[in-house]
């Protein structure tokens, strides 16, 4: 029986050996983020940025397109904004950063400290979100119901305070953005909330190419004071569940808060209906731990900030001012097509340094496809093209595939556009070999998430929609296990038997994992 050939990976640490280890070193390599020197928070470099940019652009232009109107609110709030709104703050407490000073002094020692005499009148928060400061502008803006509904969103950063922290999945500061409307009833403030949902599955599975399961939350994990809390989840290669976006339906509690109300059409005042809807960078976090290999990142084009890398392999001589002319006609062949509704976006690596050096840092990268081009391919019009998705051949050898200049330029669309199919099918096809089904007790969903068992991923189970004190006891059982319900699937179809925490008749099916 012949063996598997072995693979030299370019990352040290593989995901079976380490996942966590794992994942800060595709980081790393990849050279999408990095320490910044304050616990927490992180430097976002330019691959990491650049992918972010992408999922901004893409996401805004469906934002617009649904008519609402981006702006821009302070990062400092007044904590008399969170006094008015008890139960939302109790959310955050922990978790806000607090500014008490205005100014430092020399404290004598060669050091600095508040000055004593700086005191604020009133602290200010560091925004943990801006639902209390958003619904003050709110009701300013709003009088009567020609004024609704009002539809803004907001691109911005935010603190909220963490203690162990990771990068891009749980910092102390994250980018994000944070949609906050007002409608005249339920039924239009829900439509937002379930819209803003919708999107959300869109951006993950379109331009993301990760599968998300869209539902709601159960009531013990709703957005502090909303009514109703919807998610997509997605599963990463661990079997953990990473919450990639939320959207929540607000009901009038944060408009009574705040003073959001209007004159309607018979003359009487009415509260406002508000919903707020987020995604944030840990989206990036969810593609590393979806996408990735133990060869680094492997990004989808359509949130790739170059979907093509051309590598001349220079050779320092006369041959390279040739070598670079011909490059330079498949840059510009490439940059004039458009793929997946945009035009490519196609490097020339000029560097300097070793062809193999470099098609191994933009292989870390995750790059969707790569051509190297040598003196001998640029005198025979030929290519070399290798794809991230395929990287290795059934012998070990990188998956380089010899083409004709002409024939690669006809098909550079239709890779990249199946490069996205690809990557979002090997994806869903890892996703629901892991959901499992069966486990009728609590005996059997302890056994199955064994702390020896690796990869367990999620399980499916019948529901009987607790609340209260009884959703309570199931939680605190679930806490021991680890375990969190992720949601209730919109598309989970019919249900019958009984709850396997309550033994009463089901109502709908919940997943249940670790999570993220």
């Amino acid at each position: 029986m012949s063996q598997k050939p072995a693979i030299r990976h370019a990352l040290s640490i593989t995901r079976e050996a380490d996942f966590a280890a794992w994942y800060q070193d595709v980081i790393s390599e990849a050279e999408m983020a990095e320490e910044s020197g304050v616990r927490g928070c992180m430097v976002i470099r330019p691959w990491g940025y650049g992918i972010w940019e992408r999922i901004q652009k893409l996401m805004d232009a469906r934002i617009k397109a649904a008519g609402v109107d981006n702006c821009y609110f302070p990062l400092f709030i007044p904590l008399s904004y969170f006094a008015e709104e008890a139960e939302h703050v109790e959310g955050f407490a922990k978790e806000m950063a607090v500014v008490t000073h205005h100014r430092l002094i020399q404290d004598g020692k060669g050091g600095l400290v508040p000055d004593p005499d700086a005191k604020l009148e009133e602290p200010l928060i560091v925004r943990p979100t801006s639902e209390t400061v958003i619904g003050k502008a709110m009701a300013r803006w709003i009088q009567s119901w020609r004024d609704l509904p009002l539809l803004t969103n907001q691109w911005a950063n935010v603190v909220r305070w963490e203690m162990r922290t990771r990068m891009f999945l749980r910092t102390s500061e994250f980018l994000w953005q944070e949609g906050h409307t007002a409608h005249a009833d339920r039924d239009d403030a829900m439509a937002e909330t379930l819209r803003a949902l919708e999107m959300y599955r869109q951006v993950a599975e379109d331009d993301l190419a990760i599968p998300v399961m869209v539902g709601e939350k159960p009531e013990n994990e709703r957005f502090p004071g909303a009514v109703a809390t919807y998610s997509i989840e997605a599963m990463m290669q661990d079997g953990k569940a990473l919450q990639a976006g939320t959207s929540h339906y607000l009901g009038t509690g944060f408009a009574e808060a705040a003073g959001i109300r209007y004159q309607d059409k018979e003359g009487q005042q009415a509260l406002c209906h508000t919903t707020s809807w987020g995604v944030s960078t840990r989206m990036i976090g969810g593609l590393i731990m979806v996408h990735g290999d133990d060869d680094g990142l492997r990004v989808p084009p359509r949130v790739a900030p170059q979907q093509i890398v051309i590598l001349p392999m220079l050779r320092d001589d006369d041959g390279d001012e040739t070598l670079l002319s011909y490059c330079e006609e498949i840059r510009k062949a490439l940059a004039e097509q458009s793929a997946l509704g945009e035009p490519i976006r196609v490097l020339l690596d000029k560097r300097a340094g070793k062809a193999t050096q470099k098609r191994w840092s933009w292989v870390k990268k995750g790059v969707p496809v790569i051509l190297e081009i040598g003196g001998r391919d640029a005198a025979g019009g030929q290519v070399s093209v290798v794809r991230r998705d395929r990287l290795w051949k059934p012998d070990g050898k990188v998956n380089f595939i010899a083409q004709s200049k002409d024939e690669f330029l006809g098909q550079a669309v239709a890779e990249l556009e199946d490069v996205q199919r690809s990557l979002h099918a090997q994806a869903t096809e890892r996703r629901d070999a892991q959901i499992h089904r069966g486990v009728t007790d609590l005996a059997g969903l302890e056994a199955f998430f064994a702390e020896d068992k690796r990869y367990p991923g999620w399980v499916e189970l019948s529901w009987s929609r607790p609340t209260g004190t009884a959703l309570e006891g199931v939680v605190q059982k679930l806490k021991a296990l680890k375990l969190t319900i992720r949601n209730t699937p919109m598309d989970g179809g019919p249900v019958s038997g009984t709850c396997l925490f309550t033994g009463e008749l089901a109502v709908e099916r919940i997943y249940v994992a670790r999570a993220y």
